[in-house]
Protein backbone atom coordinates (compact mmCIF):
# COMPACT_ATOMS: atom_id res chain seq x y z
CA UNK A 1 0.00 0.00 0.00
CA UNK A 2 0.92 3.82 -0.86
CA UNK A 3 1.52 6.05 2.74
CA UNK A 4 -0.09 9.36 1.86
CA UNK A 5 0.22 12.00 4.19
CA UNK A 6 -1.94 15.50 4.04
CA UNK A 7 -0.10 18.58 5.10
CA UNK A 8 -2.85 21.34 5.43
CA UNK A 9 -5.67 19.09 6.04
CA UNK A 10 -8.68 21.64 6.66
CA UNK A 11 -9.13 23.07 2.90
CA UNK A 12 -10.92 22.32 0.22
CA UNK A 13 -8.34 20.90 -1.92
CA UNK A 14 -7.54 18.18 1.31
CA UNK A 15 -11.07 17.61 1.40
CA UNK A 16 -11.38 16.61 -2.07
CA UNK A 17 -8.06 14.39 -1.87
CA UNK A 18 -9.14 12.65 1.68
CA UNK A 19 -12.77 11.99 0.15
CA UNK A 20 -11.13 9.87 -3.27
CA UNK A 21 -8.27 8.40 -1.11
CA UNK A 22 -10.38 6.61 1.17
CA UNK A 23 -11.78 4.46 -1.83
CA UNK A 24 -8.11 4.24 -3.26
CA UNK A 25 -7.44 0.39 -3.74
CA UNK A 26 -3.26 0.93 -3.24
CA UNK A 27 -3.37 3.80 -0.75
CA UNK A 28 -3.49 4.49 3.23
CA UNK A 29 -3.52 7.72 4.91
CA UNK A 30 -1.31 7.57 7.44
CA UNK A 31 -1.52 11.15 8.73
CA UNK A 32 -3.88 14.55 8.22
CA UNK A 33 -2.18 17.63 9.52
CA UNK A 34 -3.64 20.90 10.21
CA UNK A 35 -2.11 23.22 12.77
CA UNK A 36 -5.63 24.69 13.26
CA UNK A 37 -7.58 21.57 14.04
CA UNK A 38 -5.26 19.58 15.75
CA UNK A 39 -6.91 16.58 17.79
CA UNK A 40 -10.40 17.36 16.00
CA UNK A 41 -11.73 14.29 13.81
CA UNK A 42 -11.54 15.31 9.90
CA UNK A 43 -14.96 15.31 9.53
CA UNK A 44 -15.74 18.26 11.63
CA UNK A 45 -14.44 19.85 8.86
CA UNK A 46 -14.97 18.03 6.03
CA UNK A 47 -19.01 17.40 7.00
CA UNK A 48 -19.13 14.84 3.61
CA UNK A 49 -16.84 12.65 5.43
CA UNK A 50 -19.02 11.69 8.88
CA UNK A 51 -19.94 7.96 8.47
CA UNK A 52 -16.33 7.92 5.83
CA UNK A 53 -13.63 7.51 8.35
CA UNK A 54 -12.12 7.95 11.64
CA UNK A 55 -9.00 9.93 11.20
CA UNK A 56 -8.19 13.13 12.83
CA UNK A 57 -5.88 16.37 12.41
CA UNK A 58 -2.45 15.33 13.75
CA UNK A 59 0.62 16.03 14.26
CA UNK A 60 2.97 15.33 10.55
CA UNK A 61 4.79 12.17 10.76
CA UNK A 62 7.06 12.56 8.10
CA UNK A 63 8.33 8.70 8.71
CA UNK A 64 5.64 6.97 7.89
CA UNK A 65 4.96 7.92 4.27
CA UNK A 66 5.65 7.85 0.96
CA UNK A 67 4.25 10.61 -0.63
CA UNK A 68 3.18 13.65 0.76
CA UNK A 69 0.52 16.24 -0.19
CA UNK A 70 0.92 19.86 0.60
CA UNK A 71 -2.39 21.55 0.30
CA UNK A 72 -1.76 24.83 3.16
CA UNK A 73 -1.96 27.96 1.47
CA UNK A 74 0.72 29.79 -1.55
CA UNK A 75 3.81 30.73 0.73
CA UNK A 76 3.38 28.05 2.77
CA UNK A 77 5.10 24.45 1.20
CA UNK A 78 8.25 26.72 0.44
CA UNK A 79 8.39 27.39 3.83
CA UNK A 80 6.93 23.87 5.23
CA UNK A 81 10.30 21.74 2.96
CA UNK A 82 12.67 24.57 4.36
CA UNK A 83 11.62 24.03 7.79
CA UNK A 84 11.31 19.89 8.36
CA UNK A 85 13.36 17.02 7.67
CA UNK A 86 11.60 15.41 4.88
CA UNK A 87 13.27 11.77 3.27
CA UNK A 88 14.68 11.22 0.11
CA UNK A 89 12.53 8.55 -0.45
CA UNK A 90 9.34 10.71 0.18
CA UNK A 91 7.82 11.72 -2.84
CA UNK A 92 6.41 15.09 -2.73
CA UNK A 93 2.99 16.79 -4.69
CA UNK A 94 2.78 20.35 -3.98
CA UNK A 95 -0.59 22.18 -4.70
CA UNK A 96 0.25 25.75 -4.12
CA UNK A 97 1.77 27.89 -6.84
CA UNK A 98 5.27 27.73 -4.96
CA UNK A 99 6.99 25.60 -7.52
CA UNK A 100 5.21 25.76 -10.93
CA UNK A 101 7.38 28.09 -12.75
CA UNK A 102 10.59 26.45 -13.52
CA UNK A 103 13.76 27.42 -11.26
CA UNK A 104 17.42 26.10 -11.23
CA UNK A 105 17.03 26.27 -7.53
CA UNK A 106 14.00 23.18 -6.96
CA UNK A 107 13.29 19.92 -9.08
CA UNK A 108 10.08 19.78 -9.05
CA UNK A 109 8.14 18.97 -12.14
CA UNK A 110 5.28 20.60 -13.75
CA UNK A 111 2.88 18.28 -13.05
CA UNK A 112 -0.05 18.26 -16.07
CA UNK A 113 -0.21 14.88 -17.33
CA UNK A 114 -0.88 15.62 -20.83
CA UNK A 115 2.32 17.62 -21.08
CA UNK A 116 4.66 15.97 -18.73
CA UNK A 117 3.75 12.53 -18.54
CA UNK A 118 6.93 10.84 -19.18
CA UNK A 119 9.13 13.42 -16.50
CA UNK A 120 5.97 12.62 -14.03
CA UNK A 121 6.25 9.43 -13.75
CA UNK A 122 10.09 9.63 -12.95
CA UNK A 123 10.03 12.78 -10.85
CA UNK A 124 10.35 13.13 -6.79
CA UNK A 125 8.68 16.00 -6.33
CA UNK A 126 5.48 17.49 -8.54
CA UNK A 127 4.43 21.35 -8.36
CA UNK A 128 0.56 20.56 -9.15
CA UNK A 129 -1.04 22.89 -11.85
CA UNK A 130 -3.08 25.88 -11.17
CA UNK A 131 -7.23 25.31 -11.52
CA UNK A 132 -7.30 27.73 -14.67
CA UNK A 133 -3.88 27.03 -16.40
CA UNK A 134 -4.79 23.30 -16.49
CA UNK A 135 -8.58 24.21 -18.20
CA UNK A 136 -6.76 26.81 -20.44
CA UNK A 137 -3.14 24.81 -21.05
CA UNK A 138 -5.54 21.85 -22.20
CA UNK A 139 -7.52 24.13 -24.35
CA UNK A 140 -4.70 25.10 -26.42
CA UNK A 141 -1.89 22.67 -26.25
CA UNK A 142 -2.61 21.01 -29.56
CA UNK A 143 -2.28 24.23 -31.71
CA UNK A 144 0.84 24.82 -29.76
CA UNK A 145 2.35 21.38 -30.45
CA UNK A 146 1.56 21.91 -33.65
CA UNK A 147 3.04 25.15 -34.48
CA UNK A 148 -0.36 26.81 -34.89
CA UNK A 149 -0.34 29.66 -32.83
CA UNK A 150 0.38 32.39 -34.92
CA UNK A 151 -1.33 35.30 -33.09
CA UNK A 152 -3.03 36.36 -29.79
CA UNK A 153 -4.99 33.74 -27.71
CA UNK A 154 -7.95 35.39 -26.21
CA UNK A 155 -9.43 33.65 -23.28
CA UNK A 156 -12.81 34.10 -20.91
CA UNK A 157 -12.48 31.33 -18.16
CA UNK A 158 -15.57 31.23 -15.11
CA UNK A 159 -14.68 29.78 -11.87
CA UNK A 160 -16.77 28.64 -8.72
CA UNK A 161 -16.64 29.82 -5.42
CA UNK A 162 -14.52 27.38 -4.13
CA UNK A 163 -11.33 28.70 -6.72
CA UNK A 164 -10.97 31.36 -4.16
CA UNK A 165 -10.13 28.56 -1.06
CA UNK A 166 -12.21 27.87 1.94
CA UNK A 167 -11.45 31.10 4.00
CA UNK A 168 -14.52 33.53 3.94
CA UNK A 169 -13.62 36.71 2.26
CA UNK A 170 -16.27 39.22 0.27
CA UNK A 171 -16.31 37.94 -2.77
CA UNK A 172 -16.84 34.58 -1.75
CA UNK A 173 -19.48 35.45 0.98
CA UNK A 174 -22.92 33.45 -0.55
CA UNK A 175 -24.74 36.97 -0.14
CA UNK A 176 -22.24 38.06 -2.22
CA UNK A 177 -21.43 35.82 -4.81
CA UNK A 178 -25.24 34.33 -5.63
CA UNK A 179 -26.71 35.90 -8.01
CA UNK A 180 -23.68 37.86 -9.23
CA UNK A 181 -20.91 38.19 -11.54
CA UNK A 182 -17.61 40.06 -11.33
CA UNK A 183 -14.28 40.06 -13.54
CA UNK A 184 -11.04 40.32 -11.70
CA UNK A 185 -7.17 40.32 -12.42
CA UNK A 186 -7.86 40.79 -16.23
CA UNK A 187 -5.00 40.34 -18.13
CA UNK A 188 -2.34 39.49 -14.85
CA UNK A 189 -4.11 36.43 -13.62
CA UNK A 190 -1.30 34.64 -11.40
CA UNK A 191 -1.95 31.58 -13.46
CA UNK A 192 -0.65 33.35 -16.70
CA UNK A 193 3.04 32.64 -16.42
CA UNK A 194 2.44 29.09 -16.16
CA UNK A 195 0.55 29.02 -18.99
CA UNK A 196 2.68 30.46 -21.04
CA UNK A 197 5.93 28.45 -19.71
CA UNK A 198 3.31 25.52 -21.13
CA UNK A 199 3.03 27.20 -24.19
CA UNK A 200 6.36 27.87 -24.60
CA UNK A 201 7.84 24.25 -23.44
CA UNK A 202 5.39 22.86 -27.02
CA UNK A 203 6.22 26.18 -29.18
CA UNK A 204 9.47 27.91 -28.12
CA UNK A 205 9.08 30.60 -30.94
CA UNK A 206 6.14 31.54 -29.27
CA UNK A 207 5.97 35.60 -29.07
CA UNK A 208 2.03 36.70 -29.13
CA UNK A 209 -0.18 37.87 -25.96
CA UNK A 210 -2.76 35.69 -24.57
CA UNK A 211 -5.65 37.53 -23.26
CA UNK A 212 -6.87 36.47 -20.21
CA UNK A 213 -10.02 37.80 -18.53
CA UNK A 214 -10.99 35.69 -15.31
CA UNK A 215 -14.36 36.00 -14.33
CA UNK A 216 -16.14 34.84 -10.76
CA UNK A 217 -18.99 33.03 -11.04
CA UNK A 218 -22.23 32.29 -9.16
CA UNK A 219 -22.43 28.71 -8.40
CA UNK A 220 -19.84 26.39 -6.38
CA UNK A 221 -16.99 24.27 -8.88
CA UNK A 222 -16.21 24.05 -11.89
CA UNK A 223 -14.47 25.86 -14.82
CA UNK A 224 -15.90 26.81 -18.23
CA UNK A 225 -13.08 28.58 -20.88
CA UNK A 226 -13.65 30.12 -23.98
CA UNK A 227 -10.85 30.23 -25.97
CA UNK A 228 -10.49 31.64 -29.73
CA UNK A 229 -7.36 32.83 -32.12
CA UNK A 230 -6.92 32.95 -35.58
CA UNK A 231 -6.49 29.16 -37.29
CA UNK A 232 -6.27 28.84 -40.99
CA UNK A 233 -7.25 24.83 -40.84
CA UNK A 234 -10.26 23.21 -41.52
CA UNK A 235 -12.57 22.11 -38.46
CA UNK A 236 -11.69 18.47 -39.51
CA UNK A 237 -8.42 19.22 -40.01
CA UNK A 238 -8.26 21.00 -36.30
CA UNK A 239 -10.35 17.82 -34.75
CA UNK A 240 -7.76 15.58 -36.47
CA UNK A 241 -4.63 17.52 -34.65
CA UNK A 242 -6.82 17.53 -31.00
CA UNK A 243 -7.54 13.60 -31.39
CA UNK A 244 -4.17 12.74 -32.14
CA UNK A 245 -2.71 14.83 -29.20
CA UNK A 246 -5.27 13.48 -26.24
CA UNK A 247 -5.03 9.89 -28.14
CA UNK A 248 -2.82 8.36 -24.96
CA UNK A 249 -4.63 10.74 -22.11
CA UNK A 250 -7.62 9.29 -20.71
CA UNK A 251 -8.74 12.32 -18.80
CA UNK A 252 -9.49 14.38 -21.82
CA UNK A 253 -12.53 13.88 -24.17
CA UNK A 254 -13.25 15.52 -27.45
CA UNK A 255 -16.60 16.03 -27.80
CA UNK A 256 -18.75 17.23 -30.85
CA UNK A 257 -21.68 18.38 -28.76
CA UNK A 258 -21.53 21.87 -27.50
CA UNK A 259 -21.27 20.51 -23.57
CA UNK A 260 -22.14 22.03 -20.23
CA UNK A 261 -20.09 22.76 -16.71
CA UNK A 262 -22.67 19.67 -14.86
CA UNK A 263 -20.62 17.20 -17.02
CA UNK A 264 -17.46 17.31 -15.23
CA UNK A 265 -18.63 18.35 -11.81
CA UNK A 266 -16.96 15.77 -9.40
CA UNK A 267 -14.84 14.13 -12.37
CA UNK A 268 -11.25 14.23 -13.23
CA UNK A 269 -12.38 14.72 -16.70
CA UNK A 270 -11.28 17.77 -19.31
CA UNK A 271 -14.21 17.75 -21.97
CA UNK A 272 -13.31 20.00 -25.25
CA UNK A 273 -15.36 21.21 -27.70
CA UNK A 274 -13.80 23.26 -30.99
CA UNK A 275 -15.57 24.95 -33.29
CA UNK A 276 -14.42 27.06 -36.66
CA UNK A 277 -15.55 30.72 -37.61
CA UNK A 278 -14.28 31.89 -40.96
CA UNK A 279 -10.46 32.01 -39.84
CA UNK A 280 -11.17 31.53 -36.04
CA UNK A 281 -11.24 28.42 -34.01
CA UNK A 282 -12.94 28.58 -30.81
CA UNK A 283 -11.91 25.64 -28.09
CA UNK A 284 -14.64 25.46 -25.00
CA UNK A 285 -12.24 23.73 -22.46
CA UNK A 286 -14.25 22.41 -19.01
CA UNK A 287 -13.10 21.05 -15.57
CA UNK A 288 -13.98 20.47 -12.17
CA UNK A 289 -11.72 23.06 -10.47
CA UNK A 290 -11.12 21.18 -7.49
CA UNK A 291 -10.72 17.47 -9.50
CA UNK A 292 -8.93 17.83 -12.70
CA UNK A 293 -8.22 21.33 -11.35
CA UNK A 294 -6.37 20.35 -8.48
CA UNK A 295 -6.81 17.21 -6.14
CA UNK A 296 -7.78 14.63 -8.98
CA UNK A 297 -4.71 15.64 -11.07
CA UNK A 298 -2.87 15.56 -8.00
CA UNK A 299 -3.73 11.68 -7.45
CA UNK A 300 -3.65 11.28 -11.16
CA UNK A 301 0.13 12.63 -10.90
CA UNK A 302 0.48 10.50 -7.50
CA UNK A 303 -0.68 6.97 -9.47
CA UNK A 304 2.32 8.06 -12.36
CA UNK A 305 5.20 8.45 -9.96
CA UNK A 306 3.82 5.09 -8.77
CA UNK A 307 3.89 3.06 -11.59
CA UNK A 308 0.36 2.68 -11.15
CA UNK A 309 -2.27 3.19 -13.99
CA UNK A 310 -3.29 6.97 -13.79
CA UNK A 311 -6.93 6.09 -13.99
CA UNK A 312 -6.57 4.33 -10.29
CA UNK A 313 -9.38 5.71 -7.89
CA UNK A 314 -10.52 8.40 -10.47
CA UNK A 315 -13.65 6.40 -11.46
CA UNK A 316 -15.52 9.57 -10.36
CA UNK A 317 -18.96 10.41 -11.24
CA UNK A 318 -20.73 13.17 -12.58
CA UNK A 319 -23.19 15.00 -10.12
CA UNK A 320 -25.66 16.33 -13.02
CA UNK A 321 -28.49 16.72 -11.07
Amino acid sequence: MIRVGIIGGAGYTAGELIRILLNHPNVKITFVNSSSHDGKPVYDVHKDLIGETDLIFEKADLFNADVIFLCSGHGKSREFIANNQIGSHIKIIDLSNDFRLKDTSNEFIYGLPELNKESISKAMKIANPGCFATAIELAIMPLAANNLLNDDVHVNAITGSTGAGQELTQTSHFSWRNNNISIYKPFKHQHLAEIIQSIKQLSPNYSHNINFIPVRGNFTRGIFVSAYTKCALSLIEVKKIYTEYYHNHPFVTITDQNPDLKQVVNTNKCILYIEKHDDIVLIISIIDNLIKGASGQAIQNMNLMMGIDEKTGLSLKAVYF
